[in-house]
């Protein structure tokens, strides 16, 4: 993987000191039964079950952290949720793999439907602080994906850190930098970095690394406006549609 091309603070060099415990079959059994008790109770009890309950069985869950009915968490020993992390209905994190984590930052939220799946061991996977993941937003590995600070990512957009090749399966990695708006639709493929404060047009496939601060749409997605001066929304703007979100409760 291009570790150091990414900016995985040298993972390469450091992959087999990654090393995460594995659960025994009695937490499975237990992470199994407590999913199957509470996933499906609507609010607000289930809201509340689920929040006083689910300590037991991830690996880290912080304050007032909100999980709607529906969601499956397969490999919940692997996965972190920050502070107020809201996950909506429907969304499915399958991180049921050797030696991988799934690692979600302060104030994350993701729309009804998104998807994340490991698909390989040895996979981590960060989204920073405050970062958004609209409705049906596909991840999966098993390369390295790192999505920053202040992200918003737009419904139905996928991004796919491994490609079928000649001499096989990549996993290069995908890293996507704070404040950047994805839109709808749009396909980042493995080996890409999306610099900070970029702005990505709704169905745009991108291939190649993306500069700080552009604007790229098409496909392949190629840079219309280099430079920008600064973000399209500032963070007090961001803060403000996390709490629209949080208000209309979907």
């Amino acid at each position: 993987m291009k570790a150091e091309k990414l900016g995985f603070q040298g993972l390469e060099s450091t992959e087999q000191s990654l090393v995460f415990a594995t659960s025994s079959p009695y937490q499975r059994q237990i992470e199994m039964l407590l999913l199957n008790l509470l996933g499906n109770i609507p609010r607000p009890l289930g809201v509340i079950l689920r929040r006083l309950l689910y300590p037991s069985i991830f690996a880290h869950v912080g304050k007032n952290v909100y999980i709607q009915r529906g969601c499956e968490f397969l490999g919940a020993d692997s996965i972190e949720l920050g502070d107020n992390v809201r996950l909506l209905r429907d969304i499915r994190i399958n991180f049921k793999s050797v030696n991988s984590r799934l690692r979600l930052g302060h104030q994350v939220a993701f729309d009804r439907g998104v998807d994340i799946t490991v698909s390989g061991d040895d996979c981590l996977m960060e989204i920073g602080d405050h970062s958004y993941l609209g409705a049906y937003v596909c991840l999966i590995g098993p390369g390295h994906i790192k999505i920053g600070k202040h992200t918003l990512i737009a419904a139905h957009s996928g991004i796919f850190a491994n490609n079928h090749r000649a001499d096989g399966l990549s996993r290069e990695g995908i890293e996507i930098g704070d404040y950047c708006w994805i839109g709808s639709g749009v396909k980042v493929l493995d080996g890409v970095k999306i610099g900070n404060g970029c702005v990505i047009g709704a169905g745009a496939v991108v291939t190649k690394d993306i500069p700080p601060n552009s604007i790229a749409v098409g496909i392949p997605a190629q840079v219309i406006k280099p430079n920008v001066e600064s973000p399209f929304y500032s963070a007090a703007e961001f803060e403000a549609e996390l709490k629209k979100l949080n208000r209309t409760g979907r």
